[in-house]
């Protein structure tokens, strides 16, 4: 059975153990007002106010009983330790501390529960170590708020790129438009050239046909002329009436 070493005995004693604590209670009437005599000659020489320590040192004995050796110089007060076994009369209890050291010891320095010295040292502790937490929270919280202002200016930072790249975006569609317009147009223009293009042909052939065919008339005029001059001689001079001589004889 687990156990804590106590500052102060229970308060409801069997007999027994009222009678084995009259040396006690007579030990510590003396006891006491010696230690008030040397407190009050201390404060009276020194005129520095002191205090009572409240831990307790409780000895250990090789058996159940005050005629046995001391083992121990004593304990303190809020010792965790292990009852191994009580005495008869139950005024005695043999225990085991988490050291290994054990011994017999009085039960009635014996607790269940652990003393208020060590649980307000404990509050104290666990305080400063929520104080501790908190400061390092507070830290960690202002870091957080000066990474979120951070994050924020490169939200809008980032929202104003947006803006820009969606403006961007918006005149790249427009220019997309136009291009194809334009493509479409130049596709047009370009069948438009085609057409033309062939049509100009026709026309130049056309061109070299109505030339070639100058030409040939030229030339059948030429000659239909010639012929006409050959036939014009010939005939002309038949046409015409023919001079008598004159005759000598006449």
């Amino acid at each position: 059975m687990a156990a804590l070493l106590g500052a102060r005995p229970p308060a409801d004693e069997s007999p027994s153990r009222q009678g084995l604590n009259r040396k006690d209670t007579t030990l510590r009437s003396i006891t006491i007002p010696a230690l008030l005599l040397v407190v009050c000659c201390g404060s009276s020489l020194a005129q520095e106010t002191r205090y009572v320590s409240d831990t307790q040192y409780v000895p250990l004995r090789s058996g159940a009983g005050t005629e046995y050796r001391i083992t121990h110089r004593g304990l303190p007060s809020g010792t965790r330790l292990t009852v191994d076994r009580t005495s008869q009369d139950g005024v005695w209890s043999e225990i085991t501390t988490d050291r290994g050291t054990s011994g017999w010891i009085r039960t009635q320095y014996l607790m269940q529960t652990v003393p208020a010295a060590l649980q307000l040292q404990s509050a104290q502790a666990m305080a400063t170590a929520a104080e501790e937490r908190s400061a390092t929270l507070e830290q960690e919280l202002g870091a957080l708020k000066l990474e979120r202002s951070e994050l924020q200016n490169q939200v809008t930072s980032s929202s104003s790129d947006l803006d820009t790249v969606s403006a961007e975006l918006n005149q790249l569609k427009q220019i997309s438009g136009k291009s194809v317009q334009l493509d479409t147009d130049n596709r047009r223009l370009i069948e438009q050239t085609e057409t033309l293009r062939s049509e100009v042909e026709m026309l130049e052939a056309e061109n070299q046909r109505l030339q070639d065919k100058l030409r040939s008339e030229d030339f059948i005029n030429g000659a239909l002329a010639v012929l006409m001059g050959v036939v014009i001689a010939l005939v002309a001079p038949r046409l015409m009436p023919k001079r008598r001589k004159n005759s000598s004889w006449a």
